[in-house]
């Protein structure tokens, strides 16, 4: 009884530990011991010895739970989130602390790298997990050694090397919705001195989505990504990495689920077309389900994506001397990006999207490292120049698709765009030391001055037809784009702006190694995140004002330990945030057009939790890891805002939006021979995560809206099982979501109703794959 009492107390204890260290069989990713080895501070450290909170997990775990994009890091990252935006640009936050925005050109708080690499906006990121050694997902803010914009934290993708012989390998997946994956590499010399290898996979799904309200079927999935990488050591102190990669994307954009009308004029309809359109979308059948296959949209529409993207990058290292490197990193990234969105999520005509988006960036870091035994420091510039153009098409017959001038007397039109141009121009300097006092006792110390000059160019605009918005209206459409913006002159034009601030970001941290298997640390860092522009139907210039950069000064204070000859690995944080003008979307009501999303600073917000984790391998062959993240968020009063309702709140006292309090992920796989070619092995994992709300101020509307922008915690269960032959071929059958649950990431109200995006639902399949 005692036994069973322990063995009892050890699982639920390892429950509340999140996964951290993932050690595989072939150590990819890993060295001889068995121990991750991270590039976090741009040095390659044992994971064991960085005082930070890092997950670290190698390609071939990645592959084995079918984590295939940055997205599927909640499964296998405490305090990591994602939440999609209606128009498909992806959310990261890390401890509550992320920035949401339907806009393709804003920059994250989670700034997502390639070997060191960046890519500065979220959508760049789609390609990143191409054959990858490992992830690094470094949480709290990274502005000394990563930049200003990653107040959040930062993910290192890590791409598989070339190698000095020819080696290859390849993997086939089928799965439902009639999916097919099909991806593989080759590397080796191609002559002294200078290796390569090169990567591909395509994507391709069947409709996966169903009207709710006929039969017809959305949701197809097709996207190519490929990279070449070239790496050349003309001498001994020479080394140069060249990256050139890219991808396309021509899957559906996803549709949203409509669960109520909320429209954002409150206006009586005037018009024959506004008068119909209420009618409609106050009797429509709306879905009150937890299906996460149901949605709906305007029939007859083609609603593929077309995205493109392609960088060219290169990585040059020059060994000074035995202790002292010079660095280059040099990149160019290309987006194109084109969206037709369905915004009302209903077969009713009331607002259909088109979002078209070109980001072009270069990014230069020149670097001096050292590594003199106890003093390791390194020094550099950066600068990078963005432009960023977003057009949005609204064609729109809705509640503020009408002029109403009087009794009887309203004006009634159809379409209007909205023009974003921005010009980036950053620099910056920075420097960061680690010196050991001690055997066991170091410091490290980091600070970056960053300046930023941000120039904007933008309107409203006429869509260039006869019952468009100003064309109706009798309003001179000046050049350039036919902006009807009206500006201090009282004339309509263009609006042209400026945005400049700098920053010092900086960290401080105290470390303390009792042994080469145990760590105690704390840090004290401020980062700080850019300001921009955002996009919105402006009648006059005083509506395009920019949300200013917002900072974050962190604390937090840790641990790492390895027990009992590696078979229990332990680490843990606690953290506290002082969140400064955060940035985020809420909503702002613009005159003739209603309650409209609209970028806003939130004073000033406050985060304070901790995390646990641990990876335990009791006996040959079984690895279980469990953890978990605890997040208190609130937002300090007074922080005026304007509800998803269109009121006048103060936000004070409430939760960060997409912060859930508890987050719980868990893994275990037990690999065992069955003779001496071959092998099985078994696995499951699981993701938890409580509730929290979509918005602020979404907890403010009419009786019985307390729970319409809430995200309802879920519990995701994936499972695996398969065999390995001794010539390197792997064959496995997987399910995700196996239970079927029905949960959303995501409610948004950008139109006149409000909606959900939902997760995926039950999916499973068989993947054969092979290395040689």
């Amino acid at each position: 009884m005692k036994r069973a009492v322990i063995r009892a107390s050890l699982l639920v204890a390892s429950s509340i530990y999140s996964i951290s260290v993932q050690a595989q069989a072939d150590n990819n990713g890993a060295n001889r011991d068995g121990d991750i080895i991270v590039t976090a501070q741009k040095r390659s450290e044992r994971l064991q010895d960085v005082p930070l909170s890092i997950t670290a997990v190698t390609g071939d775990q990645l592959g084995k739970q079918g984590i295939s994009s940055a997205a599927d890091l909640e499964k296998i990252a405490p305090g990591f989130t994602y939440r999609q935006s209606q128009n498909g640009t992806p959310v990261f936050a890390i401890r509550g602390i992320g920035f949401y925005s339907e806009q393709v050109a804003n920059a994250p708080t989670v700034t997502i790298y390639t070997d060191q690499i960046p890519l500065p906006y979220a959508r760049m990121a789609e390609g990143a997990a191409l054959d990858v050694e490992r992830v690094e997902v470094l949480k709290g803010p990274q502005g000394t050694l990563f930049g200003q914009n990653s107040t959040g934290g930062a993910i290192n993708y890590v791409a598989a090397k070339p190698t000095d012989h020819f080696t290859g390998g390849f993997s086939l997946t089928y799965g439902r919705f009639n999916q097919f994956d099909a991806e593989g590499y080759v590397s080796g010399p191609i002559a002294e001195g200078l290796t390569f290898r090169l990567a591909a996979r395509h994507e391709s799904r069947d409709d996966w989505q169903k009207s709710s309200t006929r039969d017809d079927k959305s949701g197809q999935h097709n996207f190519t990504v490929g990279r070449l990488l070239v790496d050349w050591e003309p001498s001994d102190r020479l080394h140069v990495e060249l990256n050139i990669n890219g991808w396309r994307d021509r899957s559906d954009t996803q549709q949203s689920q409509a669960r109520g009308y909320l429209p954002v004029s409150e206006t009586p309809p005037a018009t024959p077309q506004t008068i119909a359109t209420n009618a409609a979308l106050t009797a429509y059948p709306y879905i009150t389900s937890n299906d996460n296959r149901l949605a709906d949209w305007d029939p007859g529409r083609d609603y593929r994506r077309d995205d493109e993207f392609y960088q060219v990058a290169a990585n040059i290292r020059y060994d000074v001397s035995d202790e002292i490197r010079l660095i280059s990193i040099s990149s160019y990234s290309h987006l194109k990006s084109f969206a037709p969105i369905d915004v009302d999520g209903t077969d009713h005509h009331a607002l259909f999207l088109t979002q078209d988006g070109l980001i072009k960036t270069f990014t230069q870091e020149l670097r001096l490292e050292g590594d003199m035994g106890r003093f390791k420091w390194v020094f550099g510039g950066n600068y990078e120049h963005h432009t960023a153009n977003e057009l949005q098409r609204t064609d729109l017959r809705g509640s503020n698709s009408q002029l109403v001038f009087g009794p009887g007397v309203a004006v009634q039109f159809d379409g209007l765009d909205l023009y974003n141009d921005q010009k980036i121009n950053a620099k910056a300097v920075f420097g960061n030391v680690d010196f050991k006092l001690t055997d066991q006792l170091s410091v490290q110390g980091g600070i970056r001055y960053a300046k930023e000059d941000r120039d904007f160019k933008g309107c409203l605009a006429d869509n260039g037809t006869p019952t468009g918005f100003g064309a109706v209206l009798g309003l001179p459409l000046t050049a350039p784009n036919r902006c009807v913006t009206f500006l201090p002159s009282g004339a309509p034009g263009q609006v042209v702006t400026s945005l400049n601030q700098d920053n010092v970001s900086w960290r401080v941290s105290l470390n303390y190694k009792p042994s080469s298997d145990a760590l105690l640390y704390a840090n004290v860092t401020k980062g700080y995140k850019s300001g921009g522009f955002g996009t919105l139907p402006a009648v006059s210039y005083q509506q395009l004002q920019p949300v200013t950069q917002e900072s974050v000064l962190a604390y937090e204070a840790g641990f790492k330990f390895s027990l009992f000859d590696r078979v229990l690995d332990l680490s843990g944080a606690a953290f506290y945030d002082d969140y400064r003008d955060k940035q985020t979307q809420g909503s702002v009501i613009v005159p003739p057009f209603g309650n409209l999303p609209y970028l806003v600073n939130v004073p000033k917000s406050r985060i304070y939790g901790f995390e646990l984790d641990a990876t335990l391998r009791p006996v040959t062959g079984l690895r279980i890891t469990a953890g978990g993240t605890y997040l208190n968020t609130r937002v300090k009063s007074p922080a005026p805002v304007a509800s998803p309702f269109g009121e006048p709140v103060d936000a004070g006292g409430e939760r960060l939006p997409n912060a859930p309090k508890w987050q719980i992920q868990g893994d275990a796989e037990y690999d065992f021979a069955i003779n001496k070619d071959l092998s099985a092995f078994l696995g499951g994992s699981i993701s938890f995560r409580t509730s929290s709300d979509a918005a602020l101020g979404a907890r403010t509307g009419p009786a019985g809206s307390e729970d319409w922008f809430k995200i309802d915690g879920y519990t995701l269960l994936d499972l695996r099982a398969g065999l390995e032959f001794g010539n390197g071929y792997r064959v496995q059958i997987w399910g995700k979501n196996v239970t079927n649950k029905g949960y959303w990431n995501n409610v948004v109200h950008i139109y006149d109703t409000y909606a959900r995006i939902t997760g995926q639902p039950a999916t499973y399949g068989v993947t054969v794959s092979a290395k040689f």
